[in-house]
């Protein structure tokens, strides 16, 4: 039984994932983030249970990565797609889906805005499968992670709605700066880049400096910025990702 823990951890990431893919559907993108940002903090645990408990198995890695496949592929996929549809109609996903089946917008090319966000989701899975194949990918990332993608992608609506800065609302109420950024979020979860592991082997400082400097970075950056923050935060593990693979090289 104690076996099974880190599965039933991660059950209850796609069991989150599933609220919060339904609840964007019906145009609630808080609740849709809440659950989808608790899905991705099991995430984080569900390999530290399965270390701890020696409990690691092939039918964990895929379930894994099923569960990923919803809370952080199709639910920020939908996100977008929620933006997208604010963003060009005015209107969210429950209303634009009603208005595409009666046809509302006759033939107009911009009905079909809105599912570009999908892209997020096929560049998810594509990432997902190449991730459970590739033996390289045990104390690093080659590419952005799912979860660090989703996290990016669900704090733009939390800004829109809780931000006061204008200028950020009005940069992302854009729809081509949401197309823009729809379609570099598919292509940097397979670039070719190697990014540092925030998934901790043990919690000792000198083997994880790096992650728990991070973590730091990150947290005084919540605290200052809020949601602005998480794109904040996503951008500068690149960056310093990129900065580490330089300097390893030299």
């Amino acid at each position: 039984m104690v076996k099974q823990i880190p599965n039933l951890i991660t059950s209850l990431n796609l069991l989150c994932g599933c609220v919060a893919a339904l609840s964007i559907v019906f145009g609630d993108p808080l609740a849709a983030a809440v659950f989808a940002f608790l899905g991705i903090f099991f995430d984080f645990f569900d390999g530290l249970a399965a270390r701890a408990l020696n409990a690691q198995s092939e039918v964990g890695l895929q379930l894994d990565s099923l569960a990923d496949m919803v809370t952080s592929g199709l639910v920020p996929g939908l996100v977008m797609m929620h933006l997208l549809s604010m963003s060009v109609f005015g209107s969210d996903l429950s209303v634009w889906f009603e208005a595409l089946q009666n046809d509302a917008w006759n033939l107009s090319a911009k009905r079909w805005i809105p599912l570009v966000g999908l892209l997020i989701v096929v560049g998810s899975a594509y990432r997902l499968a190449k991730f459970n194949v590739d033996t390289r990918q045990r104390d690093h990332f080659i590419g952005l992670p799912t979860p660090a993608n989703a996290l990016f992608i669900l704090s733009l609506p939390l800004i829109l709605m809780y931000d006061g800065n204008l200028w950020v609302k009005d940069v992302l109420s854009n729809p081509w700066v949401l197309i823009v950024i729809a379609i570099i979020s598919s292509l940097i979860l397979n670039a070719n880049i190697n990014l540092f592991s925030l998934k901790f082997k043990s919690w000792r400082f000198k083997a994880n400096r790096v992650g728990y400097v991070f973590i730091v970075f990150s947290v005084v950056m919540l605290v200052l910025f809020k949601f602005l923050a998480i794109p904040i935060i996503i951008i500068s593990y690149v960056i310093v990702s990129v900065l580490q693979t330089l300097l390893s090289k030299n």
